[in-house]
């Protein structure tokens, strides 16, 4: 465990080294506070409800943009240092390659974590001092859609490392970061609903539509944080969860495997890679 919290102490330093910490906070506050006082617009106050306004905006933000700051994150964790030259020295240590990839993954989840909750920490904290008052319920949402969030970049973080051990070129691992994240984020789901748009309205089997969507990660946050209360009501998922049969342990425990299984993988890659 010494050693693994020892590459996670590294890699944290070096992600503050290279800004990468500071540069994710300040995007995902400006872009927080943003969404937030545009989500009062439709009110012209900061209502009751404006905290679910928030919810939406976040989530959505969070689909498009914590599964790229995670693939940028990890995409050439692997590949990078083998590049570098610096894997053979690392390795040289008394090292368990197993703990290198632990170690890391433990590295950028604490990088993404702190930036993440202070980046939509400063959209909670702005709603908080204009003293509008806000349900227990709302809140709860909020603090369940931030670990939410930080969960799908686990996610990512694990598809990333997997990629990073499957390739043997940085530039290659790049080029394959960028279309994980179009296929999960943009295609898939334009795909799905072309296929339901074909069916004209004959509908697919619940069975079905929850294994389609479980198989999107993205799709799976979606539902966790979009499609019940308040935030249910204003992003127009609610009817979508009405045809499927997925309970939020039951997203959760997806998103979970989502996590491990990638990273298992990576790791027993890694273990078997000659440097």
């Amino acid at each position: 465990m010494t050693n693994i919290l020892i590459i996670a102490g590294k890699e944290i330093q070096e992600g503050m080294r290279n800004r990468w910490v500071l540069a994710m906070t300040v995007l995902l506050a400006a872009l927080a506070l943003t969404l937030s006082f545009l989500g009062s617009a439709p009110t012209g106050h900061v209502g009751v409800n404006q905290l679910d306004i928030v919810i939406v905006s976040l989530s959505s933000l969070t689909i498009f943009l914590v599964p790229l700051i995670a693939l940028l994150l990890s995409h050439d964790a692997i590949v990078g240092e083998m590049e570098r030259g610096t894997m053979l020295l690392l390795l040289s240590y008394p090292l368990a390659r197993r703990q290198v990839i632990f170690g890391k993954f433990l590295g950028h989840i604490a990088i993404l974590s702190f930036a993440t909750l202070c980046g939509y920490g400063a959209a909670a904290a702005a709603l908080a001092l204009t003293g509008s008052a806000v349900a227990a319920s709302s809140w709860w949402a909020f603090a369940s859609m931030v670990g939410s969030s930080i969960l799908l970049g686990a996610v990512f973080i694990a598809i990333g490392y997997l990629m990073s051990v499957s390739v043997s070129e940085r530039s290659t691992a790049g080029g394959i970061a960028i279309g994980i994240w179009l296929f999960f984020v943009m295609l898939y789901d334009m795909a799905l609903l072309g296929t339901l748009v074909a069916m004209q309205g004959h509908g697919i089997p619940a069975g079905l539509l929850d294994v389609l969507l479980l198989i999107n990660p993205t799709d799976a946050y979606r539902l966790l944080n979009l499609s019940s209360g308040g935030a249910g009501a204003l992003s127009g998922m609610s009817g979508v969860a009405a045809n499927a049969t997925l309970t939020p342990a039951l997203l959760l425990s997806a998103l979970g495997l989502w996590t491990l299984v990638p990273l298992t993988l990576a790791t027993l890659r890694f273990s078997r890679r000659e440097l």
